[in-house]
C-alpha cells in the first residue's frame, strides 16, 4: 500500500469516528446505546475492523495510522460512557411516569405500629378514660429536675457518667445548668406539678437513656410509662388499682403480682412491684433469670421533699407513683425473650405486629 492508501485510511477513521459520535448523540434509550456501542466498538464493529488494514500499510505509516485509530476508539468509548451517564441521570427509575396530582396510595401491607408504641397508646386510652391527662416532658433535662428535685443525695452513683449520659461541656456545672439525657421519667412530675394546680392525675410515657451494658433485659435507650396521682388523701389501694389497670390493659386479664419493700429516693414508703413472668408462666426462663418473677415497676408515695420541689405542702397533699418499664411489658405481652429485638428495626421482627 502507498502513502495515498494511508491518507485514505486516516480519512475513513475520521469519518467512522464522526459517524459513531453522531449516532451516540441521538441515542435516547439504553437499548439504542448498547446497539450503537456494538456497531462501532464490538468485535465486528466498524472501528475495530479498520485495525485489520494496518498490516497492509508501509511500516513508516503504520504508527501514524495506528495512533489515529487508537485515539478514535478512545474518543468514541469516552462518548459512550458520557452518554450512558446522561441517560442514567435523565431516565426515571419508576415503572411508569409519575403524576404528582394522584392521591397517595397506602402500602399493600397497610403498615402498623411498633409494639411498644401500640402498648403506649393502649395505656393512654385506659388512663384517659379514668380522667388522667397524658403529659410529655423534654428528653434533654437537667441535674436539677432529674436528681436534685427527686431527693437524690449529692453523692448518689446515678449522678455519675457511668449511669447517666451528660451532655458535652457540662464539667463543673450543677443544678439546672448541668444538662443530660433524662435517665428516668420521674423528673417530669416536678415540671407538671409546678405548672398545674392539685389534685393531679396524669401519665407521662416516653424514652429514657441509661449508660448500661446491653443484654436480654437491658438497653441504653428504652421506654417507660409513669403514672402519678396526687390528692389530699390517697389510700394504698389506689396504688394497687393503678398497677392492676396497667396489667389488665396489657394482658386483658388479671396477672399475679407481688409488692416488696424497696428504697427509692423519690418515694416514701417505696415498693418493688413484680409480676409473674408471662414468658414462662412463672416456671423460670432467661427473661426472668429463672426466678419466675419479673421486676416491672417501682412505686410508692411521693417523698415529702419531692412534693415540696413541686410547690406542694406535704402536710396537705400525698399521692402514689407507678413507673413501669414499657419495653418489658411488651416482652411479656408477646412472649419476647430479648429486649434488643425491639430496637433493631429488623422487618422480620416488626412485620409480625403489623
Amino acid at each position: 500500500m502507498t502513502e495515498h492508501d494511508a491518507d485514505a485510511m486516516l480519512r475513513r477513521i475520521a469519518v467512522t469516528a464522526a459517524a459513531a459520535i453522531n449516532d451516540l448523540h441521538v441515542c435516547t434509550t439504553a437499548e439504542a446505546l448498547v446497539a450503537a456501542r456494538r456497531e462501532f466498538l464490538g468485535k465486528s464493529g466498524s472501528l475495530l475492523l479498520l485495525r485489520r488494514g494496518l498490516g497492509a500499510l508501509p511500516p513508516e505509516h503504520r504508527k501514524t495510522v495506528g495512533s489515529a485509530l487508537n485515539e478514535a476508539i478512545e474518543r468514541v468509548t469516552t462518548e459512550v460512557e458520557r452518554r450512558e451517564a446522561e441517560l442514567r441521570d435523565s431516565q426515571t427509575a419508576l415503572p411508569r411516569p409519575l403524576d404528582a396530582t394522584v392521591p397517595g396510595l397506602s402500602p399493600e401491607s397497610g403498615g402498623g405500629l411498633h409494639p411498644t408504641i401500640q402498648l403506649m397508646y393502649d395505656l393512654n386510652d385506659a388512663f384517659t378514660a379514668l380522667n388522667f391527662e397524658v403529659y410529655e416532658g423534654p428528653e434533654i433535662s437537667s441535674e436539677l429536675f432529674e436528681f436534685d428535685n427527686m431527693n437524690f443525695p449529692p453523692e448518689h452513683p446515678a449522678r455519675e457518667s457511668m449511669d447517666t449520659f451528660w451532655l458535652k461541656g457540662m464539667e463543673g456545672m450543677s443544678g439546672g445548668q448541668r444538662l443530660c439525657l433524662r435517665p428516668h421519667l420521674t423528673g417530669a412530675s416536678i415540671r407538671y406539678m409546678l405548672d398545674n394546680e392539685p389534685p393531679l392525675r396524669f401519665v407521662y410515657p416516653g424514652r429514657v437513656y441509661r449508660n448500661e451494658t446491653t443484654d436480654a433485659r437491658h438497653e441504653r435507650a428504652f421506654f417507660q410509662y409513669e403514672v402519678l396521682l396526687v390528692d389530699r388523701s390517697v389510700p394504698f389501694t389506689a396504688g394497687k388499682f393503678l398497677v392492676d389497670t396497667i396489667l389488665d390493659t396489657v394482658f386483658g386479664r388479671p396477672v399475679r403480682t407481688r409488692m416488696r419493700t424497696g428504697f427509692f429516693p423519690f418515694v416514701e414508703p417505696g415498693f418493688e412491684i413484680d409480676m409473674e413472668c408471662q414468658v414462662c408462666s412463672g416456671r423460670g426462663c432467661q427473661t426472668c433469670r429463672y426466678v419466675g418473677w419479673l421486676e416491672i415497676m417501682p412505686g410508692g408515695c411521693p417523698h415529702p421533699n419531692v412534693l415540696r420541689a413541686g410547690g406542694l405542702d406535704p402536710e396537705n397533699w400525698t399521692g402514689f407513683y407507678v413507673n413501669v418499664g414499657l419495653d418489658r411489658l411488651v416482652m411479656m405481652r408477646y412472649g419476647i425473650d430479648d429486649v434488643r429485638l425491639m430496637h433493631t428495626a429488623d422487618m422480620r421482627y416488626l412485620t409480625q405486629f403489623a
